[in-house]
């Protein structure tokens, strides 16, 4: 990207003697406009500072995990910033795009569509790999350290984007992450709706595909509640259990008892997330 992206300022809090700050601008890559959110840490008033993307799940925006988390406390003292993408193009007009919660708006899974009609918009992978992260280099004090984190939607979101491209980010780490997804029902709409019934396309964004690819080495951090709703039928960690020890694949999954879905389950761990990005955020 070559011109400097127009960024227009939503909102600013200051939290923990850094900012939470709320952009709007026009995406490329999703021909929409598109917010996002960062949060500054006190310590880029002075310099450069390593970032972390957090991917949001179904139904979320920007905004859930900023507020519901408890993130900036410990951001703050670790001197990292967070940057929340949206989890879907908004207001694209498209049919159907508002008709479930886990399909079109909220739903965009960080793939890249290549159905009519949501491959003109529905390009999250871009966005993401991309085409977002051009526009923070521009405009925010980061040093080119990166980490990637996510929950449910966007812990599979974070897993695919770290496998995918090897060296990338220095860490991964994913709460209750959909680790099969051509394998469960979420998965399975969301794919055969954006990329068709061709499953090959499919594999490309499925985590436990990748580990069997052998795409990465990417030593894989997740938390997983025991009680949450969703475990049997979309998460099934077990599944990306199995194919890591086959392939010899670094995994490292805590089944945390009596932890649901919600956020208060990310509430509680994402203090111990955080410092594991951090340590390796550190490292030159």
């Amino acid at each position: 990207m070559t011109m400097t992206e127009h960024l227009e300022l939503v909102s600013a809090n200051k939290s923990f003697d850094g900012w939470h700050k709320r952009y709007r601008h026009r995406s490329r890559a999703l021909d929409c406009e598109m917010t996002f959110a960062i949060y500054l840490p006190p310590q880029a008033e002075a310099g450069r500072v390593p970032l972390l993307w957090w991917l949001s799940g179904l139904t979320c925006t920007d905004e859930n995990f900023m507020q519901k988390a408890g993130a900036h406390r410990v951001a703050a003292e670790l001197g990292i910033a967070i940057i929340c993408p949206d989890t879907s193009p908004r207001g694209t007009d498209l049919p159907g795009e508002d008709d479930s919660y886990d399909f079109g708006s909220g739903a965009g899974f960080y793939v890249n569509a290549t159905r009519q009609p949501w491959k003109k918009h529905y390009r999250m992978y871009d966005y993401v790999a991309e085409e977002l992260p051009s526009v923070v280099r521009q405009h925010f004090p980061v040093n080119g350290r990166e980490s990637i984190s996510g929950h449910s939607m966007g812990g599979h979101g974070a897993l695919i984007l770290a496998l995918r491209r090897p060296g990338h980010y220095r860490s991964v780490s994913a709460f209750a992450p959909v680790v099969n997804p051509s394998e469960c029902p979420w998965g399975q709409k969301a794919f055969s709706g954006y990329l068709g019934e061709d499953r090959g396309l499919w594999t490309q964004y499925d985590a436990c595909e990748l580990v069997a690819r052998g795409a990465s080495s990417q030593p894989l951090f997740i938390d997983q509640g025991d009680a949450d709703d969703f475990l049997e039928e979309q998460l099934c960690p077990e599944r990306l259990e199995a194919v890591c020890a086959e392939h010899d694949h670094p995994l490292t999954l805590r089944r945390q008892p009596g932890y649901d879905h919600s956020y208060f389950f990310i509430a509680t761990f994402i203090e111990e997330h955080l410092r594991y990005h951090a340590e390796r955020l550190s490292k030159r």
